[in-house]
């Protein structure tokens, strides 16, 4: 009786490790470039390439304007360009700064206009929370964004064949530093730097204690031999 009940709960076991394995299967798709969530070409993007030992800050911008021109100085001092996801009610009040970041080689991606929650608003407003970006930033810029980030990282089905309609990528990412809560460098640069993989995507935001560990982070990864470059970049076939 007890081997009987034994190989029950073997068994049990097995079919919820196949179901659990099935739903994943059927929610994500992993290739040996990157990791990915969707289907088709309607995907989130949470790595760039495998094969190559590249790395990409992707600092998201809604405040913290203050801090901004010293990462810049940062980045600017270390030869290294990071893609900022920019919020339209942002870009529309630092229309300056925003241009500075620009002209300073960096890349520039669409972070929604109003940091809506995607998966609370009809396919209409995601699509205008995308466009509306977009269109601000081609006429301040003079650039097509073509990546864009969801505020807060939520998004659905909707979300994604918004984005891939209007000519966009959806990127999420593989370290989340957590910085926009927990106000400690020491913090920050753990999260940022832990178990380094090729293709990661590191989530930033302009903090002063996200400014005060950023070169320890670009510190370490140069030592480690890899390269910092923008999402685009990092995110190729």
């Amino acid at each position: 009786m007890k081997n009987k009940n034994f190989f029950v709960h073997i068994f049990s076991n097995f079919v919820i490790a196949l179901i659990i394995t099935s739903v994943l299967l059927a929610t994500s798709t992993l290739n040996p470039t990157r990791l990915t969530s969707g289907e088709g070409d309607c995907v989130a993007i949470y790595r760039g390439n495998y094969e190559n030992n590249n790395i990409s800050f992707m600092i998201n911008v809604y405040w913290g304007s203050e801090y901004i021109e010293p990462m810049l100085d940062v980045l600017k001092a270390n030869d290294i360009a990071a893609t900022f996801f920019v919020g339209g009610t942002w870009a529309s009040s630092n229309t300056e700064l925003l241009q500075k970041i620009f002209d300073d080689g960096h890349e520039i991606a669409n972070h929604g206009y109003y940091h809506k929650d995607h998966t609370r608003i009809t396919r209409e407003r995601n699509k205008e929370e995308i466009y509306i970006t977009h269109q601000l930033i081609k006429t301040l810029l003079n650039f097509d964004m073509t990546l864009f980030a969801p505020p807060s990282g939520a998004f659905n089905t909707t979300t994604l064949e918004v984005a891939n309609e209007l000519g966009y990528k959806t990127i999420m990412w593989s370290k989340d530093t957590i910085d926009w809560r927990d106000k400690d460098s020491d913090l920050v640069y753990k999260r940022a730097t832990k178990n380094p993989q090729n293709g990661d995507l590191i989530l930033m935001h302009p903090t002063e204690h996200t400014l005060n560990a950023l070169q320890s982070v670009i510190d370490f990864y140069k030592t480690n031999n890899f390269n910092l470059t923008v999402v685009s970049n990092n995110i190729l076939n």
